[in-house]
């Protein structure tokens, strides 16, 4: 797990500093065009809020949602302006935000807040003639969800690097999956996933130092996790600062793996047989499903944009939404873009504009049936 660009996201490069907003070099080469705009900030039940309106206003809203923010990060106030915002501004577009009231798997948060600070946009300024909710990776899962939630009130939803994926199955085979295949091949560095006494975070350097001692091991589990020599040890250390910051907030370990097929390791056949399994709490499992388990079930267009290498996310996620959709009977209202750029969320503000622009269209025929 990983973080590029100017917004919260399901995981963070190692290399990132820690505030807000993150920074990469991807939007200085292709930035939106400055536009005039009326700001509000403020706080709504507490939660830290952003409002931008251009002074061209087309009458139109943007929901932004942004990505995993690892809890205890400081927040500024007043909360600043989304590093992806200007994209939306320069196309006449008005973009309200949310903190969140809390960090780390936020998911509920941020629909019950992004949903208040519709109605407060409402409220101030008026109905908008069309409203989009727009997510960056695990902000792309809430958006899905909003739209899921609150279908009237949305025209569309842009999913840019997003977890399209339910969380129970995303915390399953994107998080606890990486980290007891790593202590399947190198047991002892990692402490025991589900117990409350484990740290909440672990050194990096000690997986890096252990995957070194076997090559032929590192190598393996980098070509099934699809990750890199370099990405792996970050990656490994932020599935389990996730995961801790789940446990605690849901009451357990979250998903149960004692009949877990592991099957990206299939061709190991011991493997099944080694690796440690974990029983969930069923508490911790029903939060989890709550925040949140998508359906597929969705009355206006939807558009997926993934990069064509993104670590953090892996590829084989992304059949999933369109299938789910089609089960649905929605097949034709999803839309997946071609892949571009490589690394999570590595796009430039022109990339985000198009993928923007064709949701906007899809949205227009969708309201022409």
């Amino acid at each position: 797990m990983r973080c590029a660009r100017g917004r919260w996201l399901l995981g963070l490069r190692v290399a990132c500093s820690v505030g807000y907003p993150f920074h990469a070099s991807l939007a200085a080469t292709n930035a939106a065009p400055e536009t005039e705009v009326h700001t509000s900030t403020g706080s709504l039940h507490g939660v830290p809020y952003r409002i931008d309106i251009p002074k061209h206003w087309n009458g139109d809203l943007v929901v932004l949602m942004h990505g995993y923010e690892p809890k205890g990060v400081p927040r500024q106030n007043p909360w600043p302006q989304n590093e992806e915002t200007p994209v939306f501004l320069s196309r006449g577009y008005a973009v309200a935000a949310s903190a969140f009231a809390s960090q780390g798997w936020a998911v509920g948060d941020a629909l019950d807040d992004s949903e208040r600070l519709r109605e407060l946009f409402i409220k101030e300024n008026g109905k908008p003639h069309h409203a989009y909710v727009v997510g960056f990776s695990l902000g792309g899962l809430e958006a899905l969800a909003a739209l899921e939630r609150h279908g009237p009130a949305y025209s569309g939803a842009l999913s840019m690097c997003g977890v399209n994926v339910s969380a129970p199955d995303i915390v399953a085979r994107g998080v606890v999956t990486p980290l007891v295949a790593f202590d399947t091949y190198f047991p002892g560095v990692l402490p025991d996933l589900a117990s409350s006494a484990s740290p909440a975070m672990i050194d990096p350097k000690q997986i890096q130092e252990a995957l070194k001692r076997n090559p032929e091991k590192a190598s393996l589990l980098q070509d099934r996790l699809q990750e890199t020599g370099e990405t792996l040890p970050g990656a490994l250390m932020l599935d389990y600062m996730v995961l801790r910051e789940i446990e605690q907030r849901a009451g357990g370990m979250p998903v149960d793996t004692t009949k877990t097929r592991y099957t990206e390791f299939a061709d190991d056949p011991a493997f099944d047989s080694k690796v440690r399994r974990y029983k969930g709490v069923p508490v911790a499992m029903t939060y989890l499903a709550d925040h949140v388990t998508l359906t597929g079930r969705i009355a206006a267009p939807v558009v997926l944009q993934r990069n064509a290498l993104d670590q953090t996310v892996p590829g084989r996620f992304d059949t999933v939404y369109p299938a789910l959709a089609a089960a649905a009977g929605n097949a034709s209202k999803v839309t997946v873009l071609p892949l571009v750029g490589e690394g999570h969320c590595a796009f430039t503000h022109e990339q985000i504009g198009k993928a923007f622009d064709v949701l906007v269209e899809k949205s227009a025929q969708h309201g022409e049936h």
